[in-house]
């Protein structure tokens, strides 16, 4: 649903393809999956809500494989992969590792790992974070070239542990970390404890923000949240959405998922509160209709033409001079762009910071 953009860079402009280098070997210490020490450190992002990776390798892996080539972020984060982990049977869950449990299974995995071997995904390590169903779950993929320091599948920064659903990836960089997290729908009613899921998650993000401060941040995926009316193509419809006619007895409860007064609300908290930048607000102030949302309804029936902006790029406030380009490459109403998902690309450059910035901005 948002813009369609093949960016066009210029030989020498910070955004422009840089060669991987030759990584160091280092000795880590603490909890994690431990990783190798490069030279240089990534400025090109993606994040994308695949909607079933299976089924985007399956019908639309063409279009999306020329989409990374022309572009060739460093960092491609994804959500909503849907596949399941590894072990069950009396065997302990593998979160890290593709379930190859059946026949269907083991076929679905090779699928995907020959797509992923294929160019340009082949440059790439792959880290999964995944359910125990085919349900939610988060990748990475990194160049080899950048290749984290650590990696930590929760927002506790403990080495074993996985969010369940698989909603968190969390690279450690020499200068600052990645967050790829699938954050929680806030549901329709609080069947289940829906709207206290989501409220409990947004409370761990700030614990989260607050312990990780040493460091800048920047934090992307699908965040189920559009954070004010310029986010959504019609916010009355919105904020008067119902599900079946029930209305929940909070008013700050009441309207479409991922955007009601409480999500909004406690969503603007968490980026004062972490002294976060959304980087495509930064760069684009107004409102656009045709390429200015990450989510797009069903193209037939009542959301037609209902789209919203809940996926994102926030960035520490010492990373926003840095921002060279914050983009959604889905258009329009017919989802193009979107490479089969209802979800979007959305990417991010910055520019290389000097010695002496990034000095400044791990020691701040």
């Amino acid at each position: 649903m948002k813009r369609f953009f093949k960016p066009i860079e210029k030989e020498n402009s910070p955004a422009a393809k840089k060669p991987c280098l030759s990584p160091e070997k280092r000795d880590g210490d603490g909890d994690g999956v431990e990783e190798e020490k490069n030279q240089n450190e990534p400025s090109k992002f993606m994040t994308w809500n695949a909607n079933s990776f299976l089924l985007r390798v399956k019908n639309d892996w063409s279009q999306f494989s020329k989409f990374v080539s022309d572009f060739d972020p460093d960092v491609i984060a994804i959500q909503e992969v849907r596949m399941p982990a590894a072990g069950g049977k009396g065997k302990p869950k593998n979160h890290e590792e593709l379930s190859d449990d059946t026949k269907v299974l083991r076929e679905e995995k090779q699928i995907l790992t020959r797509a992923l071997s294929s160019p340009p995904f082949g440059n790439y390590g792959v880290w999964w974070s995944l359910a125990d169903s085919k349900y939610a779950g988060t990748a990475l993929l990194v160049k080899k070239c950048f290749k984290p320091r650590k990696v930590y599948f929760n927002l506790d920064k403990l080495a074993s542990k996985h969010e369940p659903d698989g909603r968190v990836i969390l690279a450690e960089f020499e200068t600052f970390r990645l967050l790829n997290t699938y954050s929680p729908n806030n549901g329709w009613k609080d069947e289940e404890n829906a709207f206290q899921r989501r409220r409990k998650w947004d409370k761990r993000i700030v614990e989260f923000l607050n312990k990780t401060s040493d460091k800048p941040l920047i934090w992307c995926g699908d965040l189920n949240v559009s954070h004010e009316e310029i986010d959504v193509s019609h916010p009355e419809f919105f904020a008067t959405a119902k599900l079946n006619g029930y209305v929940p007895p909070n008013k700050e409860d009441c309207g479409q998922p991922g955007f009601t007064p409480s999500e909004r609300g406690h969503f603007g908290a968490t980026i004062k509160e972490g002294r976060l930048v959304d980087a495509y607000r930064y760069l684009h102030k107004e409102q656009e209709m045709e390429s200015g949302f990450s989510w797009s309804g069903n193209p037939i029936g009542k959301y037609r033409g209902k789209r919203m902006r809940i996926d994102y790029f926030l960035v520490s406030e010492q990373l926003k001079d840095r921002i060279v380009s914050c983009k959604m490459h889905g258009r329009g109403i017919e989802l193009e762009g979107f490479h089969g998902s209802d979800h979007c690309p959305v990417t991010l450059e910055l520019s290389k910071p000097s010695s002496e910035m990034e000095q400044n901005q791990v020691s701040n």
